[in-house]
């Protein structure tokens, strides 16, 4: 079989699209299978494409899967017509490059956001009489709307349009969570579907990981809570700022890091300075070899999002559970679902400062439930979010039904 994924993200790129995509890639191709991936040149979360990189067309191979890589208009603002000139800019390039460079394939499989990469996607496979599956990571433009980065209006009209024709004109819809399967059957009952779920590397993220790598950044305390990610703002992370306020006087001994980078991490910055708050470090972007090390060293991981967003499964709880580390999970629906299945950890609701703090200095002050709650997060995804067993119940559906 070979198998084509459309994604605007993917390695040398860090994040959850990029590492599941890839890990997908690598597996089916030791599956016996041939893969090609048409990307975007890499920018994120910077904005800036990265060194070494460039131009509208470039090949390369990574652990036997052959990359394409397209010209993309790269950029970090937020800001409407930035951010539709970033996504249309692939969506042009990538078709014209898969046209002409893109060999015949059974199976292609177009990452969802963006959205409008789906155009390209739709019109790769029906060109290259290829079975077409899209994955939808993030319900959109549901989500968008949630967090209002879109209204009313024409965009939000055009936008659902889009959305109903991709899922009835797909030969397969996949959803990296049971929230966004529901929600998709719901609206379009006769339309097949997977769950295709994110999940951890088991081997790579584990307790016996852990080391000195946060020392240059806790200023000397004795607890650290890590934050490691996008600093965008689905995320929310000006919640623990505020309370970082309070965690001065009530948790002392705790320093809080963030990690990463992202359209709001200037913002934030600046909202810790003007507020005098000397608990918070802001650290860069991190090698992802790094990242198990990171998650396996910090006393508390931190996961938050702004608000409820339907289907939003945080990749990095994964992460933190099976390094067996206790999370603060601040979000609703599936992600608190699954933290209080396994009792990996505790859930907040969004916007809850008092409970942020409250919660925080509990699981400072009792180290037999962070050693439980971590041992219990790391049983949990053991049994559930083992990203080989994901990978290849996946890949055996795909040998099953991609000849059909």
């Amino acid at each position: 079989m070979h198998l084509c994924i459309l994604t605007q993200y993917y390695p040398p790129e860090i994040g959850a699209p990029q590492a599941r995509l890839s890990e997908l890639a690598k597996f089916m191709v030791k599956s016996g299978h041939q893969v090609t991936v048409l990307t975007a040149m890499p920018n994120y979360p910077t904005g800036q494409v990265f060194q070494g990189y460039g131009g509208f067309v470039r090949k390369e191979t990574r652990d036997g899967v052959s990359i394409i890589r397209a010209y993309i208009y790269p950029t970090k603002s937020v800001g409407m017509i930035p951010r539709l000139a970033n996504y249309f800019s692939f969506v042009k390039s990538s078709l014209i490059v898969g046209l002409l460079l893109l060999p015949r394939h059974d199976v292609l499989i177009t990452e969802s956001p963006p959205l409008f990469l789906g155009i390209s996607g739709y019109l790769l496979s029906r060109l290259k009489r290829a079975k077409w599956i899209f994955n939808v990571s993030d319900l959109w433009p549901e989500s968008a709307v949630n967090l209002g980065i879109i209204g009313e209006g024409l965009p939000l009209k055009m936008s659902k349009k889009l959305e109903r024709f991709f899922y009835c004109h797909s030969w397969l819809v996949t959803g990296q969570s049971h929230e966004i399967i529901q929600n998709i059957n719901a609206r379009y009952p006769d339309i097949s579907t997977h769950h295709l779920s994110n999940g951890v590397d088991i081997e790579k993220f584990k307790p016996e990981m852990k080391s000195d790598i946060l020392s240059p950044w806790k200023a000397c305390k004795r607890y650290t809570a890590v934050y490691a990610g996008l600093h965008g703002i689905a995320q929310g992370l000006d919640q623990i700022v505020k309370a970082a306020i309070e965690l001065e006087r009530k948790a002392p001994e705790l320093q809080i890091i963030f990690i990463g980078d992202g359209a709001e991490k200037q913002q934030l910055m600046k909202d810790v300075e003007v507020n005098g708050i000397s608990n918070i470090s802001f650290v860069g972007p991190q090698a992802s070899e790094t990242m198990p090390q990171i998650w396996a060293s910090a006393d508390i991981a931190l996961v938050p999002l702004k608000q409820y967003i339907p289907g939003a499964v945080p990749s990095k709880l994964y992460e933190a559970m099976a390094s067996s580390v206790p999370v603060m999970l601040i979000a609703e629906g599936e992600a608190a679902k699954i933290i209080k299945d396994s009792g990996g950890g505790v859930a907040i609701q969004p916007n809850q400062i008092g409970d942020i703090v409250s919660k925080m200095v509990f699981l400072l002050n009792d180290e037999k439930s962070r050693i439980s709650m971590g041992i219990s997060g790391r049983r949990f995804v053991e049994l559930n979010f083992n990203r080989y067993t994901i990978l290849k119940r996946f890949t055996q559906f795909l040998e099953g039904k991609a000849h059909d």
